[in-house]
C-alpha cells in the first residue's frame, strides 16, 4: 500500500465522507504505517519532541501489538495500535492523517478501541501523552478519560490517563 497522504486538501475539495473500516495491519503494510505516523505526529517534532511512536521499530509493533488501519475507500486515514496487557488494554498510538483530523476519526478510533477491550475482556483502557499536549489531555478528558499518574520520563512529562469501561451485567 502506498500511501495517500495530502496535506492541504481542502474541504470543498474532497469527497463526502464514506465509512471508515478497519483491518489488521500486516508487514506488508510497514512502509504506509511509518509514514502516516510521520506525518500525524509532524506537530510534536516541530516542537522538538520525539513522540515515541516516531522512534519505534514497525516490524516488532506489527508483530507484538494489534496494528489497526482505519481506511475510507481503501485509503489509509488513521492507524490504532493496542497493546492487549494482562488486566487492561494501552493505546498506544492513535493517529490520524493530517487531512483527516479534526474530522471525527479520532473518536471512531476511539471507540474501535473500546469495542476491542470488550472482545478481550478488558474493562480498563490505558493511554499516555505528553503534558505538552494540554489539548489533548483534554480531548481524551472529554472522552472519558481521567489522568492516573503523572511521571518525567527524559527530562519530560508524560500524562498516563485511564478510563473504565462498564462491566457486562451477569443475567
Amino acid at each position: 500500500m502506498t500511501p495517500d497522504i495530502p496535506t492541504s486538501e481542502k474541504p470543498a475539495n474532497r469527497a463526502p465522507p464514506a465509512p471508515i473500516k478497519f483491518r489488521r495491519a500486516s508487514n506488508a503494510d510497514r512502509e504506509a504505517i511509518e509514514a502516516l505516523q510521520v506525518a500525524a505526529y509532524h506537530r510534536q517534532h516541530l516542537l522538538g519532541l520525539e513522540p515515541p511512536p516516531l522512534k519505534a521499530e514497525y516490524g516488532e509493533i506489527i508483530e507484538r501489538m494489534e496494528v489497526w488501519l482505519a481506511e475510507e475507500r481503501d485509503r489509509l486515514r488513521g492507524i490504532l495500535i493496542l497493546d492487549v496487557r494482562e488486566g487492561d488494554l494501552l493505546i498506544w498510538s492513535i493517529a490520524a492523517a493530517p487531512d483527516a483530523q479534526g474530522q471525527g476519526l479520532g473518536q471512531i478510533m476511539l471507540d474501535a478501541a473500546e469495542v476491542r477491550a470488550g472482545q478481550l475482556g478488558r474493562h480498563i483502557i490505558r493511554l499516555n501523552t505528553g503534558a505538552v499536549q494540554q489539548t489533548l489531555i483534554g480531548w481524551y478528558g472529554r472522552h472519558g478519560y481521567g489522568i492516573e499518574t503523572i511521571e518525567i520520563v527524559d527530562e519530560r512529562q508524560l500524562t498516563h490517563m485511564i478510563k473504565r469501561l462498564p462491566e457486562p451485567q451477569t443475567p
